[in-house]
């Protein structure tokens, strides 16, 4: 079976506007840059159309959400396909009334939404409130799925055969579950695409602030080791405040690695775009020298289904 063909990723590292639809459009701005310099696949961060509205329990910021299609993936579509690029596009979804997600919806080079991925991993902290506005991704969900086989059934992880590449999203708090890589890698993906919202309690940075972030890398960095594909992560910048909190000021340091965990593209605090190329010829290559995949002792992974097996 030929390699395929190298693909462009470019990732874009921003802040909001003060509306939404102001944002949108200065989204679509910085994707017809990314296109003139190449890019192929473009991914946006967590939430890109509207601020981390999760840092308080407010009922009326469930008004941010929409419906999967709906204005604002039509609207990404129509890019698209105009610029024959393909677009992940992490939003607010309205699945039905009362039930909303985290999600992220893949939309192919000629405008065709080919599915929608849902956050698994819903995480509650201080000023992360995200189990108050999200239901986690279902494993119902596979159905969407584009990588066949069972354990697509069995998972509400997926992939998509793009024009370009396959890809396979998760988003932000799943980026620290191996297990999510490592399904997500043996449906075939190309590269795993991390669309994020991380960030500094500001009280918190001068003591745990660089310790942080080069966590959240190297987390990530193991994914593309462990399962030799390529890595990357778009994350939010900028101070974004919450009356009564100190706020949160998201770190940016966006970055892309190869199936050797090379990095391909950083950036630091400020908005950014990066364009990278992936050659997918590094994955059989890496998997012939590293096989780590061929020597996984399937037979014996029966207790990690357990949430706890210690005493």
């Amino acid at each position: 079976m030929p390699t395929p063909a190298p693909f462009t990723v470019a990732l874009i590292q921003d802040g909001v506007a003060p509306t939404a639809a102001e944002t949108l459009e200065r989204t679509v701005v910085a994707i017809r840059d990314a296109h003139a310099q190449g890019a192929q696949v473009i991914c946006l961060k967590e939430l890109f159309n509207a601020p981390y509205f999760c840092k308080a329990l407010d009922p009326s910021r469930f008004d941010l959400a929409e419906p999967v299609p709906g204005p604002t993936v039509a609207r990404l579509a129509a890019v698209a396909a105009e610029l024959a690029v393909v677009i992940v596009a992490p939003l607010y979804e309205r699945q039905g009334p009362g039930l909303y997600r985290n999600s992220a919806a893949v939309i192919d080079a000629d405008g065709t939404v080919l599915g929608v991925y849902r956050k698994m991993h819903i995480p509650h902290d201080p000023l992360f409130e995200e189990k108050y506005y999200f239901a986690a991704g279902d494993t119902a969900d596979a159905h969407e799925a584009g990588g066949p086989g069972p354990l697509a059934q069995a998972s509400g992880f997926k992939v998509w055969k793009t024009r370009y590449a396959t890809i396979g999203v998760l988003i932000c708090w799943d980026q620290w579950y191996p297990e999510a890589a490592r399904i997500t890698a043996l449906l075939g993906a190309d590269i795993l695409f991390y669309p994020t919202a991380i960030g500094w309690h500001p009280a918190e940075k001068a003591s745990f602030g660089d310790a942080q972030v080069n966590a959240w890398r190297t987390a990530q960095r193991a994914h593309a080791i462990a399962n030799g594909v390529f890595v990357a992560a778009a994350n939010r910048v900028g101070f974004e405040a919450e009356p009564g909190t100190d706020g949160l000021e998201f770190f940016g340091h966006s970055f892309l690695y190869d199936p050797f965990g090379r990095p391909l593209a950083e950036a630091g605090t400020v908005p950014a775009t990066l364009v990278a190329q992936c050659d997918p010829s590094l994955i059989e290559e890496t998997r012939r020298n590293w096989p780590f995949l061929r020597d996984r002792r399937i037979d014996a992974y029966g207790p990690i289904l357990q949430r706890w097996i210690g005493r």
